[in-house]
Parts: C-alpha cells; structure tokens; sequence
C-alpha cells in the first residue's frame, strides 16, 4: 500500500504537488491522469525518495521507501526509460541492480527473457531504441519480484495492463475448477497466496496475519517454489485462475 499525506513540492516560488493525499491499495490498478507538468513523475519520485517532500509524507507498506531494507522487493519502478549507463549491456546493468539486494543471476535471465531482451541482454544500453529502453525499465522494475510496480511509460503500460487483463482477471462469476496445487499448501500457505494475489507486500502481510517479516519472508518461498511460481506475478495470476482471489466488478 502506497499512503500520502497533505504531500506538498515546491522548487523555489514554484508549487509543483501541492497539498496532495491519495491512498494506493493493495490489488488495484491506479493511474496518475493529467497533462505535462501536472506533477506526476514528481510525485512517483517522492514515493522513491529521489525527491523529498517540502511538506507531508508519503509510505510505502507502512514505512518511507529509504527505510526499508531491500526496497526493490517492495516496489519496482519505471520512471525515466534511459536513466542508466549508455556503455553498460543491459545485462550488465540488472547484475548491477541485482547484487545489491542479493538477488541470483537466474531471476535477471528471467526479466530479462519476460521482457523480451534475450537478444540484445549483451549490447550497451547507449544504442537502445526507446521502446527497448522501457523494456530494460520494465526489467528492473520486475526484478526484486516487487508486490507494487509503479510505471512512467503511458503506451508501455497500457500494452502490458491490457495483457494482464486478458490473462488474468476472469469476470468475477466465472466458475473456476480447483487447481491441484492448492492441495500442496497448508492453511497458513493458503492466506499468504491471498495476501500476494491482493498485491500486499511482505510487511503487510506479517502485520495483518500478525507474523515477523522473516517468517512471512519463508513462507512466500514456499508458496512459489510449491505452485511452481517463478516470481510473485505468476503467484498473482494463480491466486486469480484458481480462485482463491476474485476480479473486482
């Protein structure tokens, strides 16, 4: 869940976000609408910490985005599609990303295989087109298997929304078959697949099913390694298809 508070920016005389309180809740898709200028990149970057507030606070699961300890498995985001190293390969640059919160060299193979980037992971960023820019963002933004992704890219995002629908959120009538899966998953198992397929991030997960962090962090594990779950997103496409979490109508 992303929170702000009475968020306020100003650069000299000039109020960029002003006054600004908004409430992004776990399982739903959110847009910023609003022309050039209106302050949207501004305010995503506040989310991030890339820029502090001049005046109120903004969370994320609970906590300013500085204050936790591996950020990038909390959200994932896409602000700028070529803000990296033009002489870095793109996969040099997701390695990069990726030792610094521990994450294994399989998961950036997989990013970088879902975003399409497989044939060019070896070139330098400097040469990519924009569309392949955004592809590497889309990458870096997926790589810590973040329970909110946050994304600057409007026709980027639009083709990625539209594929998540048409793959994922079934009418909210639709009968659903149980998957076998689900009968590898204990009770506890069970709730933490909910809590993924509602978007919660770990934190929320261990406030609201009253765990450490570290143990919610296990059992998230399993989860994926027992379903056959690469990543937290095919955890979320599962708890949709198997119909332990419901489309909103």
């Amino acid at each position: 869940m992303i929170e702000a508070r009475e968020l306020t920016k100003r650069y000299g005389d000039k109020t960029v976000v002003d006054n600004l309180t908004f409430t992004v809740k776990p399982g739903e898709v959110t847009g910023f609408l609003g022309p050039n200028g209106a302050g949207k990149s501004t305010t995503m970057r506040m989310v991030v910490g890339l820029d502090a507030p001049t005046r109120g606070s903004v969370t994320v699961g609970g906590r300013a985005y500085a204050r936790h300890a591996a950020p990038l498995h909390e959200i994932g985001t896409l602000l700028e599609a070529k803000s990296v190293h033009p002489g870095r390969s793109a996969f040099n640059h997701l390695m990069a990303l990726a030792y610094t919160h521990g994450i294994s060299r399989r998961r950036v193979d997989e990013v970088i295989e879902l975003a399409g980037l497989t044939s060019v992971a070896g070139k330098r960023v400097g040469a990519f087109s924009l569309g392949m820019g955004q592809r590497l963002g889309i990458a870096s933004a997926l790589l810590g298997d973040p329970a909110i992704v946050a994304v600057v890219a409007p026709r980027l995002t639009r083709r990625l929304l539209d594929a998540y629908a048409h793959q994922v959120l079934a009418p909210a009538d639709a009968p659903v078959a149980e998957d076998p899966r689900l009968g590898t998953l204990s009770d506890r198992e069970r709730e933490v697949l909910v809590a993924i397929g509602h978007g919660w991030t770990n934190t929320e997960i261990a406030e609201r099913l009253v765990l450490t962090e570290s143990t919610v962090k296990k059992h998230v594990g399993r989860v994926l390694a027992k379903i056959g779950a690469r990543d937290r997103i095919q955890a979320v496409i599962m708890a949709y298809d198997s119909g332990l979490v419901r489309a909103k109508s």
